[in-house]
């Protein structure tokens, strides 16, 4: 249930394309958050090296939307990078943040997230999505739950979302304007428990703690797509 029976669109002025209460469903099986970088977590601009950056509010809300989780489920989710590109920043916040994993160099995404269920014994009705373009469709078209991040000049391709069932969900912010933190909170408030996240982290409170020590023992790792199929990155 939403905490205090407050509806979503109080708080949340992006597009609900799917029924919140469908949408409440779906997250009980989640159990994967699948992040695209390029347009997510930025407006998709990148520096002459191709890098591209990040926001530490975008940051703080994954963490929390894993907290979240952990206090629901008392396990870790599957936290993944997909990218299209040899993004080294990608790679560097992946790490930083102990996510369990980054696909880069990866532009079939498709592949990326066969490979990502085969891996941990998923179907991918189980992975949450968040994503903005074209290239990310192929997975969208299979994940649980989608939100797509909208940008100001793709009113044509979220009308294509819309109308072919891609998105449960598209954010009022953009990528250069937090829309990673749009979705986390909106997650968390979906699953109930957004004030029960919130204070125990603003506490520093055993169960962060117990949180945060399994969430430190995670390494990261890479996969690389070769010779066309997927294949685990050992170079440092």
């Amino acid at each position: 249930m939403i905490e205090d029976n407050t509806s979503p669109n109080k708080y949340f002025e992006g597009i609900f394309v799917t029924d919140v209460s469908v949408i409440q469903q779906k997250l009980q099986h989640i159990k994967v958050f699948v992040f695209d970088w390029d347009g997510v977590f930025n407006d998709g601009r990148k520096n002459i090296d191709g890098h591209s950056r990040f926001s530490e509010t975008d940051s703080m809300g994954i963490n929390m939307m894993r907290f979240s989780f952990y206090l629901q489920h008392k396990e870790l989710p599957v936290s993944v990078i997909f990218t299209g590109e040899n993004n080294k920043l990608a790679i560097s916040f992946a790490q930083r943040e102990n996510f369990h994993s980054v696909y880069y160099k990866t532009p079939n995404k498709k592949k990326a997230l066969e490979h990502l269920c085969e891996l941990y014994k998923l179907s991918p009705l189980e992975i949450l999505f968040v994503f903005d373009d074209v290239l990310d469709f192929s997975v969208a078209q299979h994940a649980g739950i989608r939100c797509m991040v909208s940008h100001d000049a793709n009113t044509l391709l979220k009308k294509f979302a819309v109308e072919n069932r891609l998105t449960d969900y598209i954010t009022k912010h953009n990528g250069n304007n937090n829309a990673v933190r749009e979705v986390s909170e909106l997650i968390m408030m979906l699953t109930g428990n957004f004030n029960q996240t919130i204070e125990n982290r603003m506490h520093f409170s055993e169960l962060y703690n117990e949180y945060l020590q399994l969430r430190k023992s995670i390494s990261t790792q890479k996969f690389i797509i070769k010779d066309q199929s997927i294949a685990e990155d050992i170079n440092e």
